[in-house]
């Protein structure tokens, strides 16, 4: 179970990272070192783990104290003990919230793979590899916030401007306070400090701990740790952009719903009929109506012009009532109009021809 405090832990051999040949990586521990937190995060790494599971179990804050109680015996830990056990700075800002604002979007660029400023939503590869580094070891080893490692919060990035950009920050009250949460009762703070608190427990002369144990090796940052690292994160990172450009490359086809939306769909349609077809319906139904029959003089003989679309209709209607008369006259009298129809009908197409 003690193993869960430290399960994220990250711990700093400043001898051998400060050694190291690659210049990016070297001015970052050096900005940590500046920041006075070389004491806390390069501490002795040995860890009492049955002592951790008791002293969390038992532990709650009074007095602003952090207190607990093991095997009888009461131990108190209070901020002054804390920042001088770890040589921690004990002025300038004890908060998150007074980080200034230029100072981060500074920071922003600072950091960047890019050049350009980075987004504080997005993940930790937008960074130089020494930041994203950083980014690991302030939330593994200060904040101590469970969740995705990978992802920037503006908590996160607030304490990497701290030690980017040289602000003076009072991290012996910034700690404690997270040591605080970590005992508070259904706090959402998660565990860990493994290795200064047991090198505070330790410094309890009546105070049995049992054994010790080293810190994981894994999780020391040495020469060889972090060359691991940059190793891991460049392949990581060319597997991205692989992945990003065949992303790229299957989206320039056309997905099978847009194909489908691209076709439109066949719409039923209703053929009308024409205009002038229309007309002469319905001036045909009018002139069945038309009851009373009159005699139509026979045209002069005389040569008229070209029929415009008008005259058609006359013609139309000519012939209708023709036709009425012709239905409706004695059988005797039908072949006359026929005939004075005829003559008419055709009067039109051969006075076109003579022109």
């Amino acid at each position: 179970m003690a193993a869960s405090f430290f399960s994220n832990a990250i711990h700093v051999d400043f001898d051998s990272v400060l050694a190291m040949d690659e210049p990016g990586m070297v001015l970052m521990f050096q900005a940590l070192v500046a920041s006075g937190l070389q004491g806390f995060l390069g501490c002795s790494a040995v860890v009492y783990e049955e002592a951790l599971v008791e002293f969390f179990a038992n532990g709650r804050v009074r007095d602003g104290l952090v207190v607990s109680s093991m095997d009888g015996v009461i131990v108190e830990i209070s901020e002054e003990l804390f920042a001088e056990t770890f040589e921690l700075p004990v002025d300038g800002l004890g908060d998150l919230s007074e980080m200034p604002k230029d100072a981060i979007f500074d920071a922003r660029s600072l950091v960047s793979l890019s050049g350009e400023p980075i987004s504080l939503s997005g993940r930790k590869n937008q960074m130089k590899f020494e930041f994203r580094l950083l980014c690991d070891i302030v939330a593994k080893a200060i904040s101590v916030k469970a969740g995705s490692f990978n992802a920037i919060t503006v908590e996160k990035f607030s304490l990497m401007t701290a030690v980017v950009c040289k602000i003076r920050m009072n991290w012996a009250k910034f700690l404690f306070s997270v040591l605080k949460k970590m005992v508070t009762s259904g706090s959402k703070q998660a565990k860990g400090f493994a290795i200064q608190i047991s090198l505070l427990l330790a410094t309890i002369p009546s105070l049995e701990l049992g054994e010790s144990s080293e810190f994981p090796a894994s999780k020391v940052l040495t020469k060889k740790t972090v060359h691991r690292f940059v190793s891991i994160n460049d392949r990581e990172g060319a597997e991205e952009v692989t992945g990003a450009a065949k992303k790229k490359a299957v989206s320039k086809k056309r997905p099978a719903a847009d194909v489908g939306a691209a076709v439109p769909k066949k719409k039923r349609t209703v053929k009308k009929k024409s205009v002038s077809y229309v007309s002469s319906m319905e001036l045909v139904a009018v002139a069945e109506e038309a009851l009373p029959i009159q005699q139509v003089a026979e045209p002069l003989d005389v040569e008229e012009p070209r029929c415009s679309s008008a005259d058609a209709v006359d013609l139309i209607i000519q012939q209708v009532l023709d036709e009425t008369r012709a239905a409706n006259a004695p059988a005797d009298t039908a072949q006359p109009a026929v005939a004075e129809e005829k003559k008419h009908w055709f009067c039109d197409t051969r006075t076109q021809r003579g022109h």
